[in-house]
């Protein structure tokens, strides 16, 4: 069974998350402010975290921040929740290396479909192998990247997109077969997602990411460059 650690400061908000992550079959706890919650992730690392972006003190980016920068912690899923719904937030969750997010007020049904979204694409791979395309390297079974030989920390949607490019050299995706397959099927979000996270992807591979051609009018794909 999954645990989910929700860090939200409003204390009817946790409570029905709570509520409806403990009827869907999860264990969920949850926090009002981040020392707290810190605590409980030194203890035991969660599965999966719900983070709201407005939080009294440390907000969210900062803990997202955090989160990705500590080796113990940083390849947990995080999804973000935010009142403001503007696309400023979003990007900058993303940036920080969210792996989906939620605007307020949202579903339950909604939010329990995301969580079993992003735990399913972060679950270990069946089949394991290795990619190997120019200078990239791509482990499945160790869910681990190399480029040029030196190791790269990625998000969950970076890593999965990496790989679909990989497995699929010199086809073209355009973005919203990306945003299907990413972050699936039922994901209602932006294009400029997909291009937020190819941009992040690009910058951590430095010159091995030349293979990652843009198609003008389309999407992305992946060329195995001499």
């Amino acid at each position: 069974m999954s645990m989910i650690y929700c860090l939200e400061d409003d204390d009817g908000i946790r409570n029905l998350i709570l509520y409806a992550l403990g009827s869907a079959g999860f264990e969920a706890r949850g926090f009002g402010e981040s020392g707290e919650f810190w605590r409980a992730v030194d203890q035991a690392p969660p599965q999966l975290i719900l983070l709201d972006i407005m939080l009294p003190g440390e907000d969210g980016i900062q803990v997202l921040g955090r989160l990705r920068a500590r080796p113990a912690t940083a390849d947990i899923p995080v999804i973000m929740t935010t009142a403001k719904g503007t696309e400023y937030d979003k990007v900058t969750g993303l940036d920080q290396g969210a792996d989906d997010y939620l605007v307020k007020p949202f579903g339950m049904m909604e939010m329990i479909s995301r969580i079993k979204a992003v735990l399913r694409r972060a679950a270990p791979e069946q089949n394991a192998g290795v990619l190997r395309v120019g200078a990239l390297v791509l482990d499945t079974a160790e869910h681990t990247v190399t480029a040029d030989g030196r190791r790269v920390q990625l998000t969950l949607k970076e890593y999965e997109l990496l790989r679909l490019f990989m497995a699929n050299p010199g086809r073209a995706f355009d973005r919203e077969t990306l945003l299907q397959k990413i972050w699936d099927t039922d994901y209602s979000g932006e294009t400029r997602t997909v291009d937020v996270h190819v941009r992040s992807l690009r910058a951590k591979l430095g010159a091995a990411a030349d293979c990652i051609q843009t198609v003008r009018g389309v999407g992305y794909r992946l060329e195995d460059t001499p």
